[in-house]
């Protein structure tokens, strides 16, 4: 594999240098949803992800490369790179090819569906790569930060590859779903946060009472300053519920643990959903206990966990047990501009908040851009800290110039 991976990359080098010298373009939810409420035209859409496409996969290859040679020889590293070189390469086939032809309109719609399952399980499989990697060489801060620096770029720019292609194929495709009708490709233009929030509780209750037996209860309140109605978002729900399930997944599991033994009711799971001029925000709030705080930043690492790492089986890799379900959930908060955050008291419980752009015109996307920064950032050495670091061993000041 090793092998056909660096031929490919070989024969493929000139192209990929090309299209990773220009930066994405990002997009806003508005200008997805005006395309395809207003003008949704085919070839439009293709003109676009036929150059589009190969830029934003041109910028991850290109920093792929900068991961360390042994990280690289990992053989699910070397499995996820063949993945995105053949999609690179079967993208080429269009670069000339005219939109005018509505064979060549049906066979790159059928394309982008081919290169989606083919990156269905890009996730776990580099998550496999990055375990492979520690099993081997063990833990380096230097290479971790790397990898930290890295992922978080990689997936980012994962959520937006298939957002293009999730919106092509659903507007001119069959993917259509017939019960979300309004839905704009994968864009709600009036999504009701309070039916996600449910919605992502049930789910995540439904697999909590498979291992637990039990699970919390859902309080949901919602404040609009200007109106009682239900508050609505322009917003993709697949990216909100990803993001709900997770944090339900966490509170319930803490919950239960701390309650197992107790013979007091589970307290409930608390859901606030709030809209301001700016922010839509979303806060859960659970009595699981919480966490110290050394260990807040932690749960946003990929290299952590604080379940046992599972079995690899493509296809049906969960994210809990490789440590990337809050990461990844912040990525996706993140990525229209948004944010999520979590304040936690030892001993009491946690607050997850989730903050999303109120306005769909100011939800851009945030994208990674290969260039001389991100080069900087791999090439160069940590500095030493200039703070103070306890350490065990008590220094020696006997030759100290403050000596008294």
């Amino acid at each position: 594999m090793r092998v056909f991976v660096s031929l490919l990359l070989k024969n493929t080098s000139p192209k990929i240098e090309y299209y990773s010298r220009f930066s994405p373009s990002p997009l806003s939810i508005k200008q997805f949803l005006d395309f395809g409420q207003e003008n949704a035209c085919e070839k439009t859409s293709y003109m676009f992800l036929r150059k589009e496409l190969p830029v934003r996969l041109a910028n991850t290859m290109r920093e792929v490369n900068l991961l360390p040679d042994r990280l690289l020889s990992q053989p699910s590293i070397g499995l996820v790179q063949r993945w995105y070189m053949q999609s690179f390469v079967d993208l080429l086939d269009y670069e000339n090819r005219k939109a005018e032809d509505p064979q060549v309109l049906k066979d790159f719609l059928d394309l982008l569906i081919e290169i989606r399952n083919r990156h269905n399980d890009v996730v776990p499989t580099m998550a496999q790569g990055v375990i492979e990697y520690k099993d081997k060489f063990g833990f380096d801060p230097f290479v971790s930060s790397n990898i930290q620096y890295f992922l978080d770029r990689f997936y980012t720019n994962r959520i937006s590859f298939r957002m293009l292609i999730n919106q092509h194929t659903l507007l001119f495709g069959d993917d259509t779903n017939p019960a979300l009708p309004k839905h704009i490709g994968s864009i709600d233009p009036t999504c009701t946060v309070a039916d996600v929030v449910r919605d992502a509780h049930e789910t995540a209750k439904t697999l909590c009472e498979k291992y637990y037996m039990s699970a919390p209860d859902l309080e949901v309140e919602e404040f609009h300053t200007n109106a009682p109605k239900p508050i609505q978002a322009v917003y993709v729900p697949s990216h909100l519920f990803h993001m709900l399930f997770e944090l339900f997944k966490n509170s319930m599991r803490a919950t239960v643990e701390l309650y197992e033994n107790s013979d007091d009711d589970l307290p409930p799971v608390k859901a606030k959903v709030t809209l301001g001029k700016e922010d839509l925000s979303i806060k859960i709030s659970d009595r699981g206990g919480g966490v110290p705080l050394r260990k807040i930043d932690r749960l946003f690492n990929y290299m952590y966990s604080t379940a046992p790492t599972p079995s690899f089986e493509p296809g049906s890799v969960p994210l809990a047990g490789f440590g990337y379900g809050l990461p990844i959930s912040r990525l996706y908060a993140r990525y229209f501009q948004g944010d999520l955050k979590l304040y936690s008291m030892e001993g009491v419980g946690t607050d997850a908040v989730i903050y999303l752009k109120a306005m769909s015109s100011e939800s851009f996307e945030r994208l990674p851009v290969f260039n001389k920064s991100a080069w900087r950032h791999y090439k160069t050495s940590p500095e030493a800290d200039d703070w103070s670091n306890p350490s065990r061993e008590p220094r020696d000041t006997s030759k100290s110039e403050f000596k008294a």
